[in-house]
């Protein structure tokens, strides 16, 4: 009995070899599985997948004119008087705008009613159009010299208009455009002197028509155009103090 015990423990530790050794292999290949799954979670392709780029919007320079004066104040009550003569209201009518830092409008009338001497009608109206700066659309000067070169396109091809002339008027804002033609209207023939003008970001549109009537003589055209460049002379000096 004493001589069988001993051997018998050595039988157990020996079948007790193989159990150990699967147990450290199970556990080898748990931890090789694990090892596995964590370098796939940070493989290379993934850590470096490329994100979004996110592109900086472009700078454009700020428009110089942040405002506009009042459209029936950007002329001076003294050029109405000459231009206007018997206006119907020095205070002119404005025109409807739901932004007046960005538009506005006014225009004027009168008629000298000289019985079977003649008569003098005589119209005059100013528009205004300011740009704001657009990082999608440009600059709000660079806005303004691309509608100013429509805006006299627009002009030039007024309905029914005859003998359209055009020629740069010079001193005038930053670029002037001066537009004479002739118009049917009312059985008189009208004579048309408009000047297109941009001063900076601001585009000025000033109009200036008149006739005769009963026999009285019809404007001519360079007397019309002298005083329209008068007006829109007044017009740019308004939109700088606008702004100071």
């Amino acid at each position: 009995m004493h001589r069988s015990a001993p051997r018998l423990t050595r039988i157990l530790a020996c079948a007790a070899v193989p159990v150990m050794l699967v147990v450290a292999g199970c556990s080898s290949d748990s931890d090789s599985k694990g090892g596995t799954s964590d370098a796939n979670a940070q493989s290379p392709s993934a850590a470096s997948s490329p994100q979004t780029a996110v592109k900086p919007k472009p700078s454009v320079a700020p428009a110089k004119y942040a405002e506009l004066p009042d459209a029936c104040k950007a002329i001076t009550g003294k050029t109405i008087e000459d231009l206007v003569p018997e206006v119907k209201n020095e205070k002119g009518t404005p025109g409807k705008s739901s932004d007046t830092a960005s538009r506005g409008s006014c225009a004027w009338n009168g008629l000298d009613d000289n019985g079977v001497k003649g008569s003098q009608y005589r119209w005059l109206d100013i528009s205004l159009l300011r740009y704001d700066s657009d990082p999608s659309l440009g600059s709000g000067e660079q806005r303004a010299q691309a509608n100013y070169t429509k805006e006299v396109a627009k002009v030039k091809a007024t309905e029914g208009a005859t003998g359209v002339k055009t020629s740069p008027a010079a001193g005038v804002g930053n670029e002037a455009t001066a537009i004479s033609y002739g118009l049917k209207k009312t059985d008189e023939d009208f004579k048309y002197a408009a000047i297109v003008t941009r001063t900076e970001n601001v585009l000025i549109t000033v109009s200036y028509n008149g006739a005769g009537y009963a026999g009285a003589k019809t404007p001519t055209p360079s007397d019309l155009m002298e005083d329209a460049v008068k007006a829109s002379k007044e017009a740019v000096a308004a939109v700088a103090a606008a702004n100071k």
